[in-house]
């Protein structure tokens, strides 16, 4: 783990580059509980480079509550390392006092009374407020999206993304790269990236007959800016055909290709590139592995897994920008390159607090003009909750148990599968749950909701693989999300354990009875990656069973016994 006060030093050593956060700034505000819009977009200005980040906005338009997580395990060497450090843990390392507004933004426990006070946070039209402030700075400032842009609502399930491709085009972003983005398939992504007035970045997009480069996504673009000549590398998701459906996209391959990426790197330095940024929907650990092995690489603004650090990570001479996710923040990057080299650097984790930031008007305007024609639906009240529903946790959510209920429940089921994806903003006690609600945390191209018998040792090769994906202790072998929620059984789950030795004590709830590898149950799921799979859609599971409840009440459950941690 590295403290502030070592990562100034080890930046200060690194060929003399300097490195400072902004975050120690508003986080001495967010202590004093008087945040303004002033006091939130304050930065000195530095250098002659600046670079905005957004990633992972999952179509979220407006205004959210969204709760970090309290668990995110960290193995092999990431163990104990950011950004495998959560609640108080957190906020000791950065220096955060318990119950300031940094709290509420960063980190996870006392989230529903600090949501209270603190509001909604996010909203597209206020990170265009940022946005336009930082450019009113700096001009040409780039504008960078890491991707998880068009995915994630209802009505971007509606317009096959397109209500995101407007909002996006109204932010005038330069570049941008890919994940859920290819589950429109083939022909959309195609329609729309043709489209696109910035440019689609992927060096690691290739085409899978022919295994060369796709001609839809660029690998780099150049830009000039402040007097300087930058290279912007795009790295798409690289797990796309195992993470998602391969059949919506048979006509691309992926990978991570650090070596296409070195080979990338030589070639815009070797055409002038003074600086190298790479816009990366690898993951955090991903990327630290990347960083460490390709060299060259300036700056990585890294997306994926929704990781929120206030302050970069160095990795030798790369530095490592994490956004979150949602548009919960905007990061401002401010560099110094003098003679083709990174001097130096300032950096700000910007968050969206939706009641202390203005809405830009105009992309307010933007923003109702794509939701209006399916208001009502948006808005329908289908039922209330008692409790916090969030997604994000490695093993458990409520807003996933609630949708291992509804499973158990309309599909008549012994046992529940949700996948353990990480985007879906959270509800606090006392809220209505609008259709909307349940699309936040549901839309998908493929959400039909199955209905299929599986033995006992079937189940368990699922939980084995999934656990691999997520605990395997090279990060180049972390190719899922978090681990798949259960509904309807209990199992212990030991992260140290090498794959096939992972899981064991599975239990049948109903019955309290050991799972029988050879005996079959009646398992219900959704998203899954096979082609044909029918069933009902799993937003239209989710809402059947809510208003049959009225008022739905989650309590914690503790039917995964995790170790090893």
């Amino acid at each position: 783990m590295i403290s502030r006060r070592d990562f100034l030093q080890v930046s200060m050593a690194a060929s003399a580059m300097l490195g400072a956060s902004g975050f120690g700034n508003w986080a001495r505000l967010a202590a004093q509980q008087k945040l303004t819009q002033d006091q939130l977009l304050q930065f000195d200005t530095f250098g002659n480079v600046s670079l905005i980040h957004v990633t992972d906005i999952h179509a979220q338009l407006k205004p959210i509550y969204f709760r970090e997580p309290s668990v995110n395990i960290g193995v092999g060497g990431n163990k104990g390392a950011v950004p495998h450090v959560t609640g108080a843990d957190f906020r000791k390392l950065y220096g955060i006092e318990d119950g300031s507004p940094s709290h509420y933004a960063l980190s996870s426990g006392d989230f529903s009374a600090l949501a209270q006070g603190y509001g909604r946070v996010g909203g597209m039209d206020r990170v265009a407020t940022v946005v336009n402030s930082i450019r009113a700075d700096r001009p040409d400032a780039l504008l960078l999206d890491g991707g998880d842009t068009w995915h994630g609502s209802y009505t971007c399930y509606h317009t096959e993304g397109q209500d995101m491709v407007n909002v996006m085009n109204g932010l005038k972003p330069d570049a941008m790269t890919f994940h859920w983005e290819f589950t429109l398939g083939t022909d959309r992504v195609t329609e729309l990236v043709e489209g696109l007035p910035f440019a689609a970045l992927g060096q690691n997009i290739f085409d899978a007959e022919w295994d060369e480069p796709s001609e839809l996504f660029k690998p780099y673009q150049f830009f000039e800016r402040g007097g300087v000549k930058i290279a912007v590398i795009g790295q798409a998701f690289p797990y796309m055909p195992i993470a998602n459906p391969r059949w919506m996209f048979p006509e691309f391959s992926f990978g991570i290709r650090d070596e296409n990426m070195q080979a990338m790197v030589d070639e815009v330095r070797a055409q002038g590139a003074e600086l190298v940024v790479c816009l990366s929907h690898n993951g955090f650990d991903v990327d630290k592995k990347m960083a460490s092995k390709v060299t060259g690489i300036d700056v990585i603004l890294t997306g994926h897994t929704h990781d929120a650090l206030p302050e970069p990570v160095l990795v030798g001479e790369t530095i490592l920008v994490a956004s979150g996710s949602n548009g919960k923040f905007v990061s401002r990057v401010d560099l110094d390159v003098q003679n083709g080299r990174m001097l130096g650097f300032r950096h700000k984790l910007i968050p969206i607090f939706s009641d202390v930031i203005t809405p830009d008007p105009e992309m307010a305007s933007l923003i109702e003009e794509q939701r209006a024609p399916y208001k009502a639906d948006l808005e329908e009240v289908i039922g209330q909750t008692d409790s916090l529903l969030y997604r994000r946790g490695n093993f458990n959510g409520t807003w996933d148990d609630l949708i291992c209920d509804a499973l158990l429940s309309e599909r008549e089921a012994d046992i529940a599968m949700s996948p353990g994806v990480r985007w879906g903003p959270s509800l606090i006690p006392g809220d209505d749950i609008t259709r909307e609600d349940i699309w936040n945390v549901t839309s998908m191209s493929y959400g039909e909701a199955y209905r299929s018998e599986m033995t006992g040792e079937f189940i368990k090769v699922i939980l084995e693989d999934v656990g691999d994906n997520i605990f395997n202790p090279d990060p180049y072998y972390q190719q899922g999300g978090d681990m798949v929620r259960i509904g309807g059984m209990g199992y212990r789950c030991d992260v140290t354990k090498p794959q096939g030795e992972r899981i064991s004590n599975m239990t049948l709830l109903s019955t309290g009875e050991p799972i029988d590898p050879a005996k079959t149950y009646v398992v219900a799921g959704w998203a899954s990656v096979n082609e044909g799979t029918e069933g009902p859609k799993i937003w239209d599971v989710v809402e059947n069973h809510i208003r049959k409840q009225g008022s739905v009440s989650i309590a914690p459950r503790d039917n995964v016994e995790v170790v090893g941690i």
